[in-house]
């Protein structure tokens, strides 16, 4: 955050993240601009650059299953919020 010339204080909210999750965080991360998106929001991430992803962010290969098991774990938990979200607008 820091780099960025930001704080802790900056954010409402903060989070941890377990260490052995940070790599399918780094790449759920990355991957924030690879929504496919329909009439009513986002459907899910666009799979077909996930190995890409995965390469540059350096996640070994013996682990990529894992952290496409996270990935897609976090993707469905994005999706039910951005729903409730979308469907408690005023």
């Amino acid at each position: 955050m820091a780099v960025f010339g930001f704080s802790p204080e900056d954010y409402d909210e903060t989070f941890e993240v377990w260490p052995d999750a940070w790599p399918s965080f780094l790449v759920m991360d990355a991957m924030g601009t690879q929504w496919r998106t329909g009439a009513c929001g986002a459907t899910g991430l666009d799979y077909a650059v996930l190995p890409s992803v995965m390469r540059l962010i350096g996640v070994p290969a013996k682990d990529r299953s894992t952290v496409f098991q996270d990935v897609r774990v976090m993707e469905s938990e994005a999706i039910a919020v951005m729903a409730e979200l979308r469907d408690n607008r005023p």
